[in-house]
């Protein structure tokens, strides 16, 4: 058994901080075989991971046996964050052309749609608005993977694709389960078979530091509540609102994001407002990540969905 060399709580410390065996090592006068050891016995009796960066400095990803949340991370790097896409079959948002082309240009690490890429109206519990008239399953699936496929094809070599399960979303499989629970395990009953390419968690946690997921607190206060009761930088979607809330205390600064929608807020699948105002933005999230420390998140936001203009870092750029 690896001789013990500095406390539990200082060996994490140092892993957290060079997320690398050969590094560690270094620092607490062990090889590199016996601060691994060392890393396996305080991860079983912590039920902690300790992750590490890939020798070619892309993202780390320990997915659970579960698959509730995936832990990544990532020391230099980009992730691209939309979500509430709702997919729908009449047309290309200006949101999701933007978001191709942030795929192209930035060239993130890992792209993640933080929930509700699918509306599915036809199947859901609340009933149909008037003679409202809405795209079949089949016609949403066949959107969606046409979607995807978009980012898909601009992603660059290793990048990461992530999704994380929305309210909508869980209607696919909650209408089979229910009406038909006889099919279980069979596959394409399951919203994921039909997106291979992306991996489906309940939430997507970075560096320890910052959770993503679909949603947790609702309202007006929502971002500023889910980080200030999380703890942690919180990146969520569900209420369309775009905007970031910071929280700086005694820990530091920590942010609370709502990624907005990448659907048109004017579409059809929203008829249940009543074209009523709604404090909605069209848009997506930028976080970037420099030696393991998330900078200032930023947002890029549709102006004009008609001419496809999108604000970002003082310019208006067209899709």
């Amino acid at each position: 058994m690896a001789k013990k060399v500095c406390t539990d709580e200082e060996f994490i410390t140092i892993w957290r901080e060079y997320q690398s065996p050969d590094k560690v090592g270094k620092a607490i006068g062990l090889s590199t075989r016996n601060t691994l050891k060392r890393r396996r016995t305080i991860e079983d009796t912590h039920g902690i991971v300790l992750d590490a960066l890939k020798p070619n400095g892309m993202p780390k990803i320990y997915i659970p046996d579960e698959k509730m949340q995936a832990n990544i991370t990532i020391e230099n790097g980009t992730i691209l964050v939309g979500s509430d896409c709702h997919y729908n079959p009449q047309y290309v948002t200006t949101a999701h052309r933007g978001f191709v082309e942030f795929v192209k240009y930035l060239k993130p690490k890992i792209v993640i749609l933080n929930g509700d890429i699918a509306d599915f109206a036809s199947i859901s519990q609340h009933h149909r608005i008037g003679w409202n008239k809405g795209p079949t399953v089949k016609e949403e699936l066949d959107e969606i993977q046409e979607r995807l496929g978009d980012i898909e094809k601009v992603r660059p070599a290793g990048c990461k694709l992530m999704i994380t399960i929305g309210n909508h979303d869980l209607r696919f499989s909650g209408k089979l389960s229910n009406v038909l629970p006889q099919y279980e395990g069979i596959k394409g009953f399951d919203i994921a078979d039909h997106t291979p390419h992306w991996k489906w968690y309940w939430s997507i946690m970075v560096n320890q530091t910052c959770m993503i997921k679909h949603r947790w607190h609702n309202g007006i206060h929502a971002v500023y509540n889910n980080t200030i009761k999380s703890g942690t930088s919180f990146v969520s979607g569900h209420l369309h609102s775009l905007k970031i809330t910071p929280w700086s205390d005694y820990t530091g600064t920590r942010y609370g994001v709502d990624t907005g929608t990448m659907a048109c807020i004017k579409d059809n699948q929203f008829a249940y407002t009543e074209n009523n105002p709604v404090n909605w933005r069209a848009g997506f999230a930028i976080l970037t990540f420099i030696n393991g420390k998330m900078m200032p998140p930023e947002l890029a936001e549709v102006i004009n969905e008609d001419e496809g203009l999108i604000y970002f870092r003082g310019q208006l750029l067209k899709v």
